[in-house]
């Protein structure tokens, strides 16, 4: 099995740029930072705090996450919930980043993503793909982007969804998450040794993604 692994940090274009390679490629697109986001939802609807890792720990036996694919779109599902349009919201991405560094909310998806890939050519993305989940990938990149550019992004993207939000305090929160990410103690956001570094803060979305692919085929 082929597998791509993308690294990098919030609002990088990850997810996005992950799909259109997927479809170039024929390969199977796993957002895991979808499934945390879905175990983040449970954490919010049961009020449990970001901080209370005994609380989260203890609720992560009542949580299944599980993939669809519906024409070649990923499902999330969260105990048979399909939470797909209710995990991108900016109080979910701060849960998020809360409760992703705990290692029993880790480990409960841990498996699930290897076994992925061990049964289909995957592109994956997220914060520890490269270093941790899929340290034998064909392909490493640690993608970014300037905060500012992330924010501008992330800001679009939300009024998109009809969402009224501040662009500063989304630059501010990506900033925070960012710090978050990189100092936490389990998986932390960093560049593999063997990922390709691609900065996408000038490029538009079809040029990273043909920059990829191009990288793909020559590995």
């Amino acid at each position: 099995m082929n597998t791509i692994a993308i690294d990098g940090p919030a609002g990088a274009g990850k997810s996005t740029i992950a799909k259109l390679v997927a479809e170039k490629l024929n390969f199977i697109y796993v957002d895991t930072g979808a499934m945390y986001r879905a175990m983040a939802l449970y954490f919010i609807r049961q009020g449990i705090a970001g901080d209370d890792e005994e609380g989260v720990s203890a609720a992560c036996k009542d949580i299944a996450v599980s993939l669809e694919y519906e024409n070649g779109q990923q499902q999330v599902l969260l105990n048979g919930e399909n939470v797909n349009g209710l995990i991108r919201t900016e109080q979910v991405s701060m849960m998020t980043s809360d409760t992703s560094k705990y290692v029993a909310v880790r480990a409960k998806l841990l498996d699930l993503q290897r076994n992925l890939a061990k049964t289909k050519d995957v592109i994956m993305d997220g914060r520890d793909i490269g270093t941790c989940v899929l340290p034998d990938a064909d392909l490493k990149i640690y993608l970014t982007a300037s905060a500012s550019e992330r924010a501008r992004r992330r800001y679009l993207e939300q009024k998109e969804r009809g969402v009224e939000c501040d662009i500063a305090r989304i630059e501010q929160d990506i900033i925070a998450r960012d710090e978050q990410d990189m100092n936490r103690e389990i998986s932390p956001l960093r560049q593999a040794e063997d990922a390709v570094y691609l900065d996408s803060s000038d490029m538009s979305i079809e040029e990273v993604a043909a920059e990829i692919v191009r990288l793909f085929e020559q590995r």
